[in-house]
């Protein structure tokens, strides 16, 4: 994974999720912060969802082979948001409020 220096000229930021050479999901660090920091917490609330329902649900009919799966989507969402969170808050502390 990058790791993105906001001093450079580097505007596409791939994801650390991406499993390929080329990643296809990449973050465009000059798009609003505000809308970054938006889908951040999108991916964090539902990580955050999933795990409340996880807490209150009986496990009586569920089958082994489903943790792997719930673990790897609450990765997925929780690292994507982090990554996102990270660029954000780069962005946001040299970021002017329109005025």
């Amino acid at each position: 994974m990058n790791t993105w220096n906001p001093l450079t000229n580097d505007r596409y930021l791939p994801l650390q999720t991406n499993l390929s050479d080329s990643p296809p999901l990449i973050i465009d660090t000059e798009v609003n912060p505000q809308d970054i920091l938006e889908a951040a917490l999108q991916r964090i609330r539902a990580s955050s969802d999933l795990l409340k329902t996880l807490h209150c649900v009986c496990f009586k009919h569920g089958d082994v082979e489903d943790i792997p799966h719930i673990t790897h989507a609450l990765y997925l969402l929780t690292q994507d948001g982090c990554d996102l969170l990270k660029v954000a808050q780069q962005r946001m502390m040299g970021w002017k409020a329109p005025s």
